[in-house]
């Protein structure tokens, strides 16, 4: 049975599917506006790749505050400025990371309430801990985090 769709609800439609097209597609058209190629990742060693990495990402937040200034038809420098300021605000309202101390014991703790309520026998947390101590698991910032904030099991 074919269904006839009333033309207040194919408009409708056709508008929705306008502005979600100009929302995808105005940032795309703004950030592509840079015709330089990025440079090409060095086989260097590590500390160098780092550095490429925060120059390639400085690159990045300048052309998106140029774009943005360009956009709102206002300075860089103030967007920037702005931009600078706001991620300011936001580091200084993040918690410090624990120690490796700190998150050793707070695992420790755990380990000795896991044995506690016969999760874990005394041998299997001692291996935990040791290959905690070991380094065998990944951290905060090592390879194979993927986020959170460095407490175990919160």
């Amino acid at each position: 049975m074919i269904r006839r769709m009333s033309r207040k609800h194919l408009l409708a439609g056709l508008a929705a599917a306008g502005v979600l097209g100009v929302g995808i597609a105005a940032p795309t058209v703004a950030l592509a506006d840079d015709k330089s190629p990025s440079p090409a990742p060095s086989a260097s060693t590590s500390t160098d790749q780092g550095t490429d990495r925060q120059q390639q990402r400085a690159d990045r937040q300048a052309g998106f505050a140029e774009a943005l200034a360009k956009e709102l038809g206002v300075p860089t420098d103030k967007v920037t400025a702005a931009l600078e300021k706001l991620r300011e605000q936001r580091q200084a309202d993040r918690p410090g990371r624990p120690s490796t101390e700190d998150r050793q014991a707070a695992l420790k703790e755990r380990l000795d309430q896991a044995v506690k309520d016969g999760k874990l026998t005394q041998e299997q947390a001692d291996a935990v801990l040791k290959a905690a101590e070991a380094g065998v698991f990944p951290g905060p910032g090592g390879h194979g985090h993927r986020g959170g904030d460095g407490r175990f099991g919160r």
